[in-house]
């Protein structure tokens, strides 16, 4: 369910200085952060952020497409095993 436009978007306050920061100097580099709760604005677009997924830090690149998103919607923490199941003929293949 989103947020309320009234209260507006949720962005952790220590998050958003250290891109104010970075924007007034034109720096760039990678910032990381664990808070994967904030929500990605405009004055994030064209930095790099290392999004914590629980066990390590993945560099993500912030395009305009991605405003309004969750930053933790760009640092998956479960990865998929297959199912178990028959073996098919690709697979063996790469096995050999």
């Amino acid at each position: 369910m989103p947020r309320s436009l009234k209260k507006g978007p949720f962005v952790d306050q220590h998050l958003m200085s250290k891109i104010q920061k970075m924007n007034e100097t034109r720096e760039k580099k990678v910032i990381k952060t664990w808070s994967r709760r904030s929500t990605i604005t405009p004055e994030f677009v064209g930095h790099t952020l290392a999004i914590h997924n629980g066990n390590k830090f993945l560099p993500v690149f912030m395009t305009e497409n991605m405003v309004g998103h969750k930053l933790g919607e760009f640092s998956p923490t479960r990865t998929f095993r297959q199912h178990s199941g028959r073996i098919t003929e690709r697979a063996v293949a790469i096995k050999q």
